[in-house]
């Protein structure tokens, strides 16, 4: 699990929480770099904009499924290694029936 895994060498989810924030920032500031250093249309800045910024979502859920896995390190096991995602998943489809 690769979740574990990385909680076993030190990474938190406070980490990627910071990663995400960074990766907004850097986005931005390849996005001005890239437009105001490089002799090229507005649009090439705006794709290095774009490929940074996308970044943000995927260090936002590490830290979501680190945090998890912070809570309770055994609900996350129980659960066949998604961080708990399968059992959230039943216990909401559970809530949502009754």
């Amino acid at each position: 699990m690769i979740v574990k895994k990385l909680h076993d060498v030190g990474v938190r989810s406070e980490h990627a929480y910071m990663a995400a924030f960074g990766s907004i920032a850097f986005s931005f500031l390849t996005w001005l770099t890239s437009k105001k250093m490089e002799n090229a249309p507005l649009s090439r800045a705006d794709r290095w904009g774009i490929f940074v910024g996308e970044w943000a979502p995927t260090f936002f859920g590490l830290g979501l499924a680190l945090a998890r896995y912070e809570d309770d390190p055994s609900r996350a096991q129980r659960a066949g290694g998604f961080g708990g995602l399968r059992e959230t998943m039943d216990e909401t489809a559970e809530k949502v029936r009754s």
